[in-house]
């Protein structure tokens, strides 16, 4: 695959550097597990993105263009994946319901959905964009002001409201890329090609890989704080 890239082609081999990193963070994050519950999802979530990617630079070298509608298979599967590592997180330090873990699903599962449903034409472009933002609304109402939110702010546990402030800055900035993407895309008169292809994988780059290793690296602090013990893992 990597033969057909142009040394020359930014895009094309920020697709190749994707593919090597979300394959190296689904290794990393599966084989470290310190927060086994966390990390163990979140590692899924790498490597169903490093398959995705090699997917996508393959069409990136073959046809110099790849329609965002390709990129919703893998964001069916990590973005729930991602959203759901805010319930296992605080699962670590605290009491947490179980409807939270299918709320934050269930919302992540709908906003996903709504927006391939648009941008690949079986819905308008404009309803698609509104259901999937109400899922996004939602979840960022959840880890702000919701059950999730209050949770982390009485949990007590400095290491753990870290790492979920830090998350939910992420999910706050970086997952806002996709909505203004799809906006400027399918309802605001197009973009160019290349730039909206290596602001997506820039932006997956952050959401994936930057989100995951704040979970490592507070986990990591909290392991070595009590003694090479994690209150996931079961170590």
């Amino acid at each position: 695959m990597s033969e057909m890239l142009q040394p020359n082609d930014i895009v094309g081999m920020s697709f190749w550097l994707m593919t090597l990193a979300m394959a190296g963070a689904a290794a990393f994050f599966l084989v470290e597990r310190l927060w086994q519950a966390a990390l163990t999802p979140l590692g899924v979530a790498m490597l169903v993105s490093a398959l995705s990617y090699v997917n996508l630079a393959g069409v990136w070298a073959g046809t110099g263009d790849v329609p965002t509608v390709y990129r919703f298979a893998d964001w069916q599967l990590t973005v729930p994946l991602l959203a759901v590592t805010f319930y296992l997180v605080l699962g670590a330090v605290t009491k947490v319901p179980v409807a939270l873990f299918w709320r934050l699903l269930v919302a992540s599962a709908v906003l996903t959905a709504a927006g391939y449903l648009g941008s690949a034409g079986f819905v308008s472009p404009t309803l698609g964009f509104l259901v999937a933002l109400a899922g996004g609304l939602y979840i960022l109402g959840e880890i702000y002001l919701g059950e999730a939110g209050r949770l982390n702010a009485s949990s007590g546990n400095q290491k753990a409201q870290t790492a979920f402030n830090a998350m939910r800055l992420i999910a706050t900035i970086g997952w806002a890329i996709y909505p203004l993407g799809y906006f400027m895309e399918y309802l605001g008169g197009g973009v160019d090609n290349e730039a909206i292809n290596l602001i997506y994988n820039l932006a997956d780059f952050l959401n994936k890989l930057a989100f995951g290793l704040i979970v490592w690296q507070v986990a990591a602090n909290d392991r070595e704080a009590d003694g090479h013990r994690s209150p996931l893992s079961g170590a």
